[in-house]
């Protein structure tokens, strides 16, 4: 899709396509109230951040390998550690900043810095795992009566608006025969963003969050299949290193609670 579409088209799309659908789902699930926000310039701002990262997102598929930008974008947790601790004074304890470092090591294991592999494209979804970590810190924002479904609507409404706004510049005419790309992009991603939010609300997070891992997994399939992308062991032992110091910090995370 990004070899004749622009990344902000493909985003434009994707929510326009995407928000009827997100409206249906939060009437059903939550009536009318889903509907109304008590702060809605809150949203607008979450947009704003959720385009931006989302433009990053498509942007690195179009120069890394699929497995190798997915990894590198698995560094938000550790982004959200160090902004709740640098500028929300939350106390972070030394085994959560040893697993901060051990993700920093293997971002640096996959981009390798100063080696000949090293692009500055490498930079850009470890961007946009900043901007997704903000993305989600910024869901305090959000007034706590509201539901998750409002988030949903609220936040795919914001994206289709914002991106509104530029794609005029960057717009190609659609071919007919993609339609059904841009609207497969809208359903899997909106049935995604769906069926995670209800893992978390029906599961405990011990148990849902290091499955996000799985994505890795299912990145290097499809980039295998589809592009026949093959990482080097570089790539995966930096992945492997990312993947066991988040599972540590969800695991720590959920004892402490429990405790």
């Amino acid at each position: 899709m990004t070899a004749g579409y622009s990344p902000l088209q493909i985003l434009f799309l994707r929510n326009v396509i995407a928000l009827p659908i997100t409206i249906v789902i939060a009437l059903f699930m939550g009536g009318p109230s889903a509907l109304r926000s008590h702060r809605p310039v809150a949203h607008l701002l979450r947009g704003a951040l959720w385009v931006g990262a989302t433009m990053m997102f498509f942007t690195s598929f179009i120069y890394l390998a699929l497995a190798e930008a997915t990894a590198l974008i698995f560094v938000a947790p550790f982004f959200i550690t160090l902004i709740s601790a640098v500028f929300l004074a939350e106390e972070v304890g030394w085994r959560r900043w040893l697993a901060v470092l051990a993700g920093f090591l293997g971002v640096l294991v996959i981009i390798r810095p100063g080696g000949a592999a090293f692009q500055l494209i490498h930079l850009l979804p470890v961007a946009t795992a900043l901007v997704y970590a903000l993305l989600m810190l910024s869901a305090r924002w959000v007034d706590p009566r509201e539901s998750v479904w409002t988030l949903l609507v609220y936040l795919t409404g914001a994206g289709a608006l914002l991106s509104a706004l530029i794609v005029p510049f960057v717009w190609v005419p659609v071919r007919l025969g993609d339609l059904w790309l841009f609207a497969g992009i809208a359903l899997f991603g909106t049935a995604g963003m769906t069926m995670m939010t209800q893992a978390f609300r029906l599961a405990p997070a011990v148990v849902v969050a290091p499955l996000d891992y799985t994505a890795l997994l299912w990145a290097t399939l499809f980039g295998w299949l589809i592009w026949r992308e093959s990482p080097d062991a570089m790539t995966f032992l930096g992945a492997a290193i990312i993947i066991a110091s988040g599972v540590f910090t969800i695991l720590r995370e959920q004892r402490q609670a429990g405790s």
